[in-house]
């Protein structure tokens, strides 16, 4: 068992129920972790045996073209790509995605939502 992990994706979004982030946007960073049997795919040298990492980018890259009202429902739409991607080799998956400077009355850096599945 192992993992395939894609680390702080910096993306940009828009994502919010509030209309200035419809209008104007924000800036994401997302982290994704798939855990996985890649026995094979590291015994045989093959590609086909494992989960490509940049079909995982360009799933997230363009589910985040896609706007939602909530990160929430942004976060279960990628996984249910990369699940219909190869979903039979998938023992878990793990997103974080992370609004920064959320546009909230105060100081925050970033809001983050993490869903597993």
């Amino acid at each position: 068992m192992g993992k395939i992990i894609l680390e702080n994706i910096k993306l940009f979004g828009f994502h919010g129920c509030m209309p200035e982030e419809k209008r104007v946007g924000s800036h994401y960073t997302i982290n994704l972790e798939i855990e996985f049997d890649f026995y094979q795919a590291s015994i045989n040298d093959d590609l086909s045996k494992t989960i490509d990492y940049v079909h995982l980018y360009h799933i997230i890259k363009k589910e985040m073209n896609t706007n939602s009202k909530l990160i929430e429902h942004l976060a279960q739409r990628i996984i249910k790509k990369i699940k219909e991607y190869k979903k039979y080799l998938i023992k878990h998956i793990k997103i974080k995605i992370c609004k920064e400077n959320p546009p909230l009355q105060g100081s925050i850096d970033r809001v983050c939502v993490i869903l597993n599945n």
